[in-house]
């Protein structure tokens, strides 16, 4: 592996983020439908109160599992519908293409680690890969973010090593999972998190938006 890579969140980082409460609401409020107790998801991320209440109705000897499996079908098709719509009426941030061209033109090998869709990505960003040399969307990987593998399978890719590659996003979780990989860690205050939250997570740096990436970085 050889040369160096940036990792872009995309949600609240290229482009304007979803309403992720209340996207979680939703799908909590469809675990809570099918009978699945609070306790069971409190906390989780979305797809994961998904898992953890598919896997509890499993569990159940008085739910069939083709009910289990039917809940779990709704409730990702859920997600897919509510990204999609976004999508229709979201595009990339004023100038992010041409500070992606910067960056690709300084040398950086750029990818997107995203728990979207693959689809509301390309939706958004159809014109991704004369900028973005790899995507790694929800329904590309086994792992999403903050488990750090769905990082390294874009480093990998990209055929970078994590020590020479930077994670930028606004979440906690992408600080985490890049912290995991030592990578080096760029908080950007475009999305769901303060400066506090995002160094409390591991942010080397905190910046506006994605602009300054030009000035730190080339």
């Amino acid at each position: 592996m050889s040369g160096k890579g940036i990792l872009f969140d995309f949600d609240g980082t290229l482009v304007p983020n979803l309403d992720l409460a209340d996207m979680r609401r939703q799908i909590a409020a469809m675990a809570t439908a099918a009978g699945v107790p609070d306790a069971v998801h409190a906390d989780l991320y979305i797809v994961e109160i998904i898992e953890a209440s598919h896997a509890w109705l499993v569990a159940q000897q008085s739910v069939e599992t083709s009910l289990a499996n039917q809940y779990a079908a709704a409730s990702h098709q859920r997600i897919h519908d509510i990204e999609m719509e976004a999508a229709e009426n979201t595009g990339l941030f004023d100038d992010a293409r041409r500070v992606l061209m910067q960056l690709r033109n300084a040398g950086y090998k750029l990818g997107i680690v995203t728990r979207n869709c693959r689809a509301a990505v390309t939706t958004m960003f159809p014109d991704m890969n004369d900028y973005i040399d790899c995507l790694h969307a929800r329904d590309d990987v086994e792992h999403l973010k903050p488990d750090p593998r769905h990082l390294q399978s874009n480093l990998d890719t990209l055929s970078v090593e994590p020590s020479a590659s930077i994670m930028v996003g606004d979440g906690a979780l992408d600080m985490r999972a890049g912290r995991e990989l030592n990578m080096r860690c760029i908080g950007v205050l475009t999305g769901s998190n303060d400066a506090e939250a995002l160094a409390a997570a591991g942010a080397d740096e905190v910046l506006a938006d994605y602009r300054g990436l030009v000035r730190l970085l080339t």
